[in-house]
C-alpha cells in the first residue's frame, strides 16, 4: 500500500554534495521510520541512515558527519543530505519505509557516482 520514488542522484566530484529526495505514497506516513540504504556493484545493501517517527536518527560509521537524513510529513517526504562526498560513496541509494511487524517498503533507486 505504500510506493516511494527516489530522485536527486547524479554525477559528482570527490568533495560535492548532493540532495537524495524520496516521494512516498499513501495515507499512512508520519508514524513510521524512514531510511536509506544503498549498493554498490557486486556488494550487499547496506544501511546509509535512519530515521524513526519522533525524530530519532542513526548513520552509518562511514558516513557520519557528512550525510543527513530529514522528514517532512505533511510533504510526505524523506531526504537525504549528502557532503563531502567521496568516490566510495558510489553506489545506488534507496528509500525505505519501515511498518513493525509487518515489512519494509523500498523505492526503485537511484544511482549516485563520485568521481572527478
Amino acid at each position: 500500500q505504500v510506493q516511494l520514488v527516489e530522485s536527486g542522484g547524479g554525477l559528482v566530484q570527490p568533495g560535492g554534495s548532493l540532495r537524495l529526495s524520496c516521494a512516498a505514497s499513501g495515507s499512512i506516513f508520519s508514524i513510521y521510520g524512514l531510511g536509506w540504504d544503498r549498493q554498490a556493484p557486486g556488494k550487499q545493501r547496506e544501511l546509509v541512515a535512519a530515521i524513526t517517527s519522533g525524530g530519532t536518527t542513526n548513520y552509518a560509521d562511514s558516513v557520519k558527519g557528512r550525510f543527513t537524513i530529514s522528514r517532512d510529513n505533511t510533504k510526505r517526504m524523506v531526504y537525504l543530505q549528502m557532503n563531502s562526498l567521496k568516490p566510495e560513496d558510489t553506489a545506488v541509494y534507496y528509500c525505505n519505509l519501515n511498518v513493525p511487524g509487518a515489512r519494509t517498503y523500498w523505492g526503485q533507486g537511484t544511482q549516485v557516482t563520485v568521481s572527478s
